[in-house]
């Protein structure tokens, strides 16, 4: 395997993706999307919704009680937009699965932090997207999702998540 040229050694897109799940009989479904033809990583490929924080997410609320030019929680605040922006769900607080890097065949380094998280409310709608970055979903079991061409490493995380909730049961 060829690794891209890293353009800059110092920086990196940060990103979070969450499992959405909720209860199905003694099973559980969790939620997949397929990814657009455009991206730059993994192109029509399925996986779990998510996306790249942003300054927005932040800069322009209020800053912790801690000092000035800090805040607190923005992965959390990033994941919970991107969410709704993607799939128009309403989701419960986010725990962390695994982290992970990769470097984009553009070059620039990815650090993704993947969280799972109850299913609120909500209709799953991919037509707001504004990125258009989202052409289809699905809700699957663990072993329905052996069935679609996931991202590597994506069926491992619902099966980590699928053995946490079942043993929580």
């Amino acid at each position: 395997m060829t690794i891209p040229q890293i353009k800059n050694k110092e920086l990196h897109r940060i990103t979070t993706t969450t499992l959405i799940y909720k209860p199905y009989g003694k099973d559980f479904k969790y939620l997949i999307t397929k990814r657009a033809m455009h991206k730059k990583a993994h192109p029509g490929m399925w996986t779990i919704p998510g996306g790249g924080l942003s300054v927005d997410d932040y800069i322009n609320t209020p800053m912790s009680e801690h000092g000035e030019n800090l805040w607190y929680n923005v992965l959390e605040k990033s994941l919970h937009r991107e969410i709704k922006e993607e799939v128009g769900l309403e989701i419960g607080t986010p725990k962390l699965i695994v982290d992970l890097t990769f470097i984009r065949p553009d070059g620039i380094p990815v650090i993704c932090f993947s969280m799972y998280t109850p299913y609120v409310s909500g209709e799953v709608d991919i037509g707001n997207d504004p990125e258009g970055d989202t052409t289809d979903f699905a809700w699957v079991t663990l072993e329905e999702a052996k069935k679609y061409d996931l991202i590597p490493g994506i069926w491992d995380e619902i099966r980590q998540v699928d053995e946490i909730l079942k043993n929580n049961k």
